[in-house]
């Protein structure tokens, strides 16, 4: 039975949620699963992905065929890479201990990439809004500024009137 890892859509119209199954390859999209691995919200920034990493290379070592997305989505968690260094454990290459030490700097380096980018999207969203505020108050003195000098004309228009009215 040809095996293959890939996204099983769910959530509504134009607002994607999705699930990443292991999945017989004769099955319908949103069909009948083998296993769920994880899920991927796509709706936010940066997209969530939640996965099972040891179940995702489980499968990949029983030999399921990732879809295209899918495959991107297990090599930015990690999951190609833990399968690789599986491979050259297997294959005697590494120990057990190099491995494991080879994927968590690994991951490390991934977490604060992701962090670094996350604090940058903050960043800008704050900058953006206290750039939105300034304008917005320059807007508003403009406008104060144009309504002031017409009271003060009607004054003095005023004043003359009454020193008129007076001679």
């Amino acid at each position: 039975m040809p095996v293959k890892i890939r996204l099983q859509r769910h959530g509504k119209k134009g607002k994607p949620y999705y699930w990443i199954v292991a999945a017989d390859a004769r099955s319908k999209r949103d069909g009948k699963y083998l296993e769920k691995l994880g899920a991927y919200n796509p709706n936010t920034n940066p997209a969530t992905i939640d996965l099972n990493v040891d179940g995702a290379v489980k499968w990949l070592q029983n030999g399921a065929q990732p879809t295209d997305t899918a495959k991107a989505l297990l090599s930015y968690k990690g999951a190609l890479l833990k399968n690789h260094l599986a491979g050259g454990v297997r294959k005697g290459a590494l120990t057990e201990e190099q491995a494991e030490e080879k994927f968590n700097a690994w991951l490390e380096e991934k977490t604060a990439k992701v962090q670094a980018k996350a604090d940058g999207l903050s960043q800008a969203e704050a900058k953006a809004k206290a750039d939105e505020l300034a304008a917005e108050k320059a807007v508003n003195e403009a406008r104060i500024a144009a309504a002031a000098p017409v009271v003060e004309e009607e004054a003095p228009a005023e004043e003359a009137e009454a020193s008129n009215e007076e001679e």
